[in-house]
């Protein structure tokens, strides 16, 4: 299995540090607002990544943690006149909702950054221990950028170019101003913990270390996360980490690509931001989900309309080559599933993964009048392997009828309409059967004639 490095810039072989075990951490949300997109985006490639590891026989634990303390937090728990915990509350059983409805498994841990304020304060009094970071006069707590020697190294920049890019700060109590906060002290009234330093709460990289090498060690196999991570929080993850324990921190990281929309970055400000909740109301889960794993995960993604109808249509697509044919077990040719694990094994290449999906479905469509059990048989393999990426986990009725409930027919009236276009068409009434046809598919009812009748699909119109 070959995994692309963000910090060797190449794609290099899979080793787990334990034989047969993979430790895995991904980057979490700060809850204090509702998911976007781009969690979305970093939830559902993760999931993949994670279902294929087991799929080939490693034992995954996978941990993404909670930032449950923040300075976001603060600002919107007292804008809203709520307690902090009450909004991260109310925040992760909302993340929670949308991932279960993306079909995004559940990781097997999830470390709140408020469950480990004595893991981090810990690591922190190492690090001054070792000469790597210092308490400041006004309560802080830094780390000194400069005595880490490989500092930059993941994102590839040069410290002194960093320095001159920095904006200098006349009241900093800083040694350096590329010196990054470990420990920030608390302003009257605000959520603290006590500390050698004093009142205060941690600095939002130092939690991820902490949590990380809690959960899985010293030195862990892969560490995800969204585009904007890899500076500076994955660099200031690094030194801190390998400077406070000596070892090398994560052997692959690994970086999901960004959500664009309409081809512009996703912002508040433009207007073109959205959360997982306001999409779901409108799209089908299992809709956004393909459109998200149908771009390489490293690859940047286009939100648009016209980028979720063809994730729809390759939907029907694969949903229309199951309805009607039987599920049935059988010998199937063994090089749709090799072709399927060399996409995956190559850098989690769903693109590719999901080229092998629709050559199934073309040799069904070939098959289903010919040969109806041969049909059937490739056809559990298409589940199979599309059970792999989280998808196809519906009956082909299920999907294909979703949102007929918005119709002005009921289903028993649809069926109604269906059976006067057949006594239509016995009755050599063809103008009629096409009027009817023409009546449904005008409210999106798509209807399909076989030798076993006539289905039926709702397909929304644009």
């Amino acid at each position: 299995m070959q995994i692309y490095n963000t910090m060797t810039r190449r794609k290099s072989e899979l080793a787990p540090i334990e034989p047969g075990k993979i430790r895995m951490y991904v980057c979490g949300m700060t809850v204090y607002d509702y998911c976007h997109l781009g969690h979305a985006r970093v939830m559902v490639a993760f999931d993949v990544i994670t279902r294929w590891l087991r799929q080939t026989g490693l034992d995954v634990t996978y941990v993404r943690n909670i930032t449950d303390i923040d300075d976001k937090i603060l600002k919107r728990a007292e804008e809203n006149g709520e307690s902090i915990t009450a909004l991260t509350h109310r925040m992760v059983e909302a993340m929670h909702e949308d991932e279960g409805r993306l079909g995004v498994l559940r990781p097997d841990r999830e470390p709140r950054a408020t469950e480990h304020v004595a893991d981090i304060l810990a690591m922190i009094e190492r690090l001054i221990g070792n000469g790597y970071a210092y308490a400041a006069d006004n309560g802080d707590v830094y780390y000194r950028v400069r005595h880490f020697e490989g500092y930059g190294k993941l994102n590839n920049r040069n410290l002194d170019e960093m320095r001159a890019g920095a904006r200098v700060d006349v009241d900093s109590h800083k040694e350096d101003p590329l010196d990054f906060v470990l420990w920030k002290a608390a302003k009257p009234g605000e959520a603290s913990w006590p500390s050698p330093w004093g009142e205060g709460r941690p600095g939002w990289h130092i939690e991820c270390s902490a949590m990380s090498t809690c959960c899985l060690g010293d030195t862990f196999d892969i560490h995800g996360g969204g585009p904007d991570l890899t500076f500076p929080h994955h660099e200031n993850e690094i030194a801190q980490s390998e400077a406070a324990t000596g070892e090398t921190y994560v052997n692959t990281w690994m970086h999901a690509g960004a959500v664009r929309v309409n081809h512009e970055k996703m912002s508040k400000s433009l207007g073109n931001f959205f959360t997982i909740r306001d999409v779901l109301e409108v799209h089908d889960p299992e809709v956004v989900r393909y459109l998200l794993i149908s771009s390489h995960y490293r690859s940047p993604i286009n939100y648009a309309p016209e980028s979720l109808d063809e994730a729809r249509r390759s939907l029907e697509r694969f949903y229309h080559a199951l309805d009607g044919i039987p599920a049935v077990e059988g010998d199937v040719q063994g090089a749709y599933a090799e072709r399927f694990s060399a996409a995956m094994n190559d850098d989690f290449n769903t693109p590719e993964a999901l080229a092998v999906l629709f050559d199934l479905v073309r040799e069904i469509n070939r098959l289903r009048e010919a040969d109806p059990a041969r049909a059937g048989a490739m056809g559990q393999e298409l589940k199979r392997l599309a059970n792999v990426l989280g998808l196809l986990e519906r009956s082909p009725e299920a999907f294909l009828k979703a949102g007929a409930a918005s119709l002005p027919l009921d289903e028993a009236e649809i069926e109604g309409r269906i059976e006067a276009r057949n006594e239509a068409k016995r009755a050599r009434d063809f103008a009629e059967a096409d009027r009817i046809r023409d009546e449904l598919a005008a409210l999106g009812v798509v209807l399909k004639d076989s030798r076993e009748g006539t289905r039926w699909s709702f397909e929304p119109t644009a």
